[in-house]
């Protein structure tokens, strides 16, 4: 008979928000300031945009 609660979920999308949230949370609780801007960038990843000069 088949257990309509036996079911596998896997979000990938979900999977990586969590773990970006876990970095964010675990640096900020090591931290004895509030994290900059920059730091939360680097922690998330996030590439900043190429300069333009004008």
């Amino acid at each position: 008979m088949h257990d309509q609660f036996d079911i596998s979920l896997e979000d990938s999308d979900l999977l990586g928000e969590v773990e970006l949230t876990t970095n964010l949370i675990i640096a900020a609780s090591e931290s004895d300031e509030h994290l900059s801007l920059d730091e939360i960038d680097k922690i998330l990843g996030v590439v900043p945009p190429p300069r333009s000069e004008a």
